[in-house]
């Protein structure tokens, strides 16, 4: 092979992570009997039908996620727990290679898993990496459509909103469009978007209690600015009682500059007259009827007898 096209499909390897497509070889000039040749000098080695990948490359998860993009002749896209790592979802499967194709073009196939689908909207699919790839919306109700736990997507929608990928708004309209008869995953979807907009597993489990307890639901992540300057972003806002409520996980701030902060932060927002609480993680969910009762001291409303909520499965 001259050494023209050599560097030519060296570089076409080298953007896509090591492999390249027989199509591409083909137009590249290279004949079947010149490609086996080449496999034979050991260069290119064959790993699907339709891909192969220059020797000594690294057999890394990018590279198989391009070889099965390559095997599906640009028929799928990247989709479930891969799209959910690509997309930096939480608790998302270090190697999971998946994809997605419409039904009718069940005949692409490649060696990693496939699923197929009858419906797909032009902004279900984007490219992410350089990858298509499955948005972060319709990611997350693959993955409730595959049978995930309610734990795994709480982490997939709260990081999704948390990385400005999704929003409850559109997760609700999107599962309203491709909602079926029978949609496996669709329910658990609407009962999880009930305490979804913040953007921790903490903040999901407030606003759980505020539900469960019959307060009012607070504004997420609400912006607050003094004379047209960001002030802070806070997570919780009860804005009729000028409240602001924020959760800390279990290790919280501990450095000098961190407290420092912190400490500036808070006296801003008392400045623009906001009164601010402060919960953890393990008030929030080991000691939830406390949360509770200081919650309702503060927003002047009655108390609940101790027995009146199940608050069990908040811990």
């Amino acid at each position: 092979m001259d050494s023209e096209r050599v560097r030519r499909l060296t570089a076409i390897a080298t953007l896509q992570h090591g492999a390249i497509a027989v199509s591409q070889l083909r137009r590249a000039g290279v004949t079947a009997r010149l490609q086996r040749s080449v496999q034979d000098a050991g260069w290119l080695e064959m790993v699907e039908p339709t891909v192969l990948v220059v020797a000594g490359s690294p057999d890394t998860w990018h590279r198989r996620l391009q070889t099965g993009l390559l095997a599906l002749a640009g028929r799928g896209w990247v989709s479930h727990e891969a799209a959910a790592r690509l997309h930096g979802l939480d608790r998302s499967r270090d190697e999971a290679v998946e994809f997605t194709v419409r039904r009718s073009a069940r005949a692409a196939t490649c060696s990693a898993t496939v699923h197929t689908t009858r419906s797909v909207a032009a902004l279900d699919v984007v490219t992410v990496n350089g990858f298509r790839c499955a948005s972060a919306t319709r990611t997350i109700l693959d993955l409730a459509g595959a049978g995930s736990t309610p734990r795994r997507l709480e982490a997939a929608i709260d990081s999704a909103v948390r990385l400005g990928l999704s929003a409850p708004l559109v997760l609700e309209r999107r599962l309203g469009e491709l909602r079926g008869r029978g949609r496996r995953g669709a329910r658990l979807v609407d009962r999880l978007l009930v305490d979804s907009g913040g953007e921790s597993v903490l903040e999901r489990r407030f606003l759980e209690l505020m539900r469960r307890g019959g307060l009012p639901r607070p504004l997420t992540q609400a912006v607050q600015r003094r004379d047209g300057r960001h002030v802070a972003r806070v997570d919780f806002l009860f804005a009729e009682h000028g409240i602001v409520v924020e959760v800390t996980g279990r290790l919280g701030h501990s450095t000098p500059s961190d407290r420092a902060c912190d400490a500036q932060r808070r006296n801003e927002l008392t400045d623009l007259g906001l009164k601010l609480y402060e919960f953890t993680w393990s008030q929030v969910t080991e000691r939830p009827m406390d949360v509770l009762a200081s919650m309702r001291s503060r927003l002047g409303l009655p108390f609940l007898s101790a027995g009146s909520t199940d608050f069990r499965a908040l811990s």
